[in-house]
């Protein structure tokens, strides 16, 4: 094997034409192996060893290749890796539908300046040394680095909380290192939100959801405190319940992660399970706790009076809590 084979292996058949230089060939080899079409150009000064649609992969590593140093090989710091949305997907391997879309996302020191090439965006960054696994391929910034900035950058608070639930539901991260990464941060938008939403998750609210029923109807409405992720031995085996009142499970179903009708089945049966074992189960969508949470609680608030539970409060004047009474 050649040191160029050996190259191509390492970089999902993506290759510079500075590391092929530096391993010994000429400007006059890559051309040939242009014409032979043993090789076709990827993005500028990057080739990669076929003549047909690269993959995501191969796209991120010319992505990273196009803005890393001249003298950067594979498996030492390029000066470049890939940033935000791509560096978790990189992670995640390959995701929903329409996930390989967009611009490939690559971070290079504050102290370099790249000119982006078309389908590749580029952001400075300091101290990006100890935030990436340069051992990884492509290389990319460590993942609660990539999702705190998918979050910070996010256009809405849920879309922020959609970034942190993510990474820490894909078990790549927890809440308490997103914290960590964030406290370094200290002039990031949207930093105080961030840090309580880390905060909530950490004590385990794990979707979009489960945390706005903790924000919009739980607390400001004065229902019982719920446990959270309740882990629970069933006849289909073990569960983790959104939320728990004594013998009542509320179950968060937002569609954010609920979207195949297996999932949907599966989560039927869970409510069938709890049935069994006594236990009275709620499934709340995202219209009802996010689009009506005051006429949400009121309901569940009547619920848990049954229960025996002291009834809840308005959370304002305009209420439906006020218009109930």
């Amino acid at each position: 094997m050649t040191d160029l084979d050996a190259l191509l292996l390492a970089q999902c058949g993506v290759v510079s034409r500075a590391q092929a230089l530096q391993v010994g060939l000429q400007a006059h080899d890559l051309r040939r192996f242009v014409r032979r079409r043993e090789l076709a150009l990827l993005l500028p000064g990057v080739y990669v060893d076929h003549t047909g649609e690269p993959s995501w992969v191969q796209r991120a590593w010319g992505a990273v290749l196009v803005c890393s140093s001249p003298r950067g090989l594979a498996g030492v710091d390029l000066g470049a890796a890939l940033a935000g949305a791509s560096a978790m997907r990189a992670a995640d391997g390959p995701g929903r539908p329409g996930a390989d879309g967009g611009p490939i996302q690559v971070v290079v020191p504050r102290s370099r300046r790249v000119v982006a090439p078309r389908g590749v965006t580029v952001t400075r960054t300091f101290l990006l040394r100890d935030r990436v696994h340069w051992n990884l391929g492509p290389p990319r910034l460590r993942y609660d680095e990539a999702a705190l900035d998918v979050a910070l950058l996010a256009s809405g608070d849920f879309a922020a909380v959609g970034a942190v639930a993510r990474a820490v539901q894909g078990r790549h991260t927890t809440a308490v290192r997103m914290q960590q990464a964030l406290a370094s941060r200290k002039k990031a938008p949207r930093r105080e939100f961030l840090d309580a939403v880390l905060r909530d998750v950490a004590q385990g609210t794990c979707s979009v959801l489960e945390h706005a029923y903790l924000t919009r109807i739980e607390r400001p409405h004065g229902l019982p405190r719920a446990e959270r992720q309740q882990r629970a031995g069933t006849a289909t085996g073990v569960v983790y319940r959104d939320a728990v009142i004594d013998e009542r499970v509320i179950e968060l179903d937002g569609r954010f992660w609920h979207d195949t009708a297996e999932q949907r089945d599966r989560d039927f049966e869970r409510d069938l399970d709890a049935a069994v074992e006594g236990h009275d189960t709620v499934r709340l969508t995202w219209g009802q706790v996010v689009g009506r949470p005051c006429s949400t609680a009121v309901k569940v608030s009547a619920l848990l009076e049954r229960d025996g539970w002291p009834p809840g409060r308005a959370c304002g004047g305009d209420c439906a809590f006020t218009r109930a009474a």
